[in-house]
């Protein structure tokens, strides 16, 4: 551990033990709250899409609404994200598109997600506008302009490219390397 090549199966490889004291470290109380989630990840100088999206994935992975990521919340998100199943991760994803909690999610949601994430992970290898459009134009068959979490599930698994793209924008490898490592002052 330690290097930057770690990859994700490495990460969640190591010993409950281990991941508790890293924890720990990072907040003694054994609760994590937004900003010290902020903190954690080193981000300043946000924009407000980016800030946004750190707000949604803090209130994602606050499973019980407390206003405080726990040990168990914060083992459950790192898991989901390293190995659930597709369509436990195509249900986070959805929650995390759907900013104003209307069960659809639209061009605008999605646009504004994938930009706030490359601002964070600085992965810019893919047009948001680009993905956004190709999403829409797969799997938006009836032209709504917005999709349910059953379209976007069953739209999303049809098509072998659109997972792909997903899977590379969604990955959150530089913020658990963060995580694991501490914060890179």
């Amino acid at each position: 551990m330690g290097n930057h090549g770690s990859n994700l199966e490495d990460i969640l490889a190591e010993d409950m033990h281990h991941w508790y004291n890293k924890f720990m470290r990072e907040s003694p109380s054994g609760l994590i709250t937004l900003f010290e989630l902020k903190a954690i990840l080193n981000l300043k100088g946000m924009n407000e899409n980016a800030n946004s999206y750190v707000d949604q994935v803090f209130f994602t992975f606050d499973m019980d609404g407390d206003g405080y990521i726990d040990f168990v919340e914060y083992i459950a998100a790192i898991s989901l994200m390293l190995k659930g199943e597709i369509n436990q991760k195509l249900k986070w994803y959805f929650k995390l598109f759907d900013q104003d909690g209307n069960g659809r999610i639209d061009r605008e949601e999605l646009e504004t997600i994938f930009s706030a994430i490359q601002d964070i992970t600085r992965n810019r290898d893919i047009d948001p506008e680009e993905i956004v459009s190709l999403i829409f134009e797969r799997i938006d068959v009836k032209g709504e302009g917005e999709m349910t979490l059953e379209e976007f599930i069953e739209g999303a698994k049809d098509h072998q490219d659109i997972m792909d793209m997903l899977k590379k924008i969604m990955d959150l490898t530089p913020v658990l390397v963060i995580i694991v490592e501490g914060r890179e002052e």
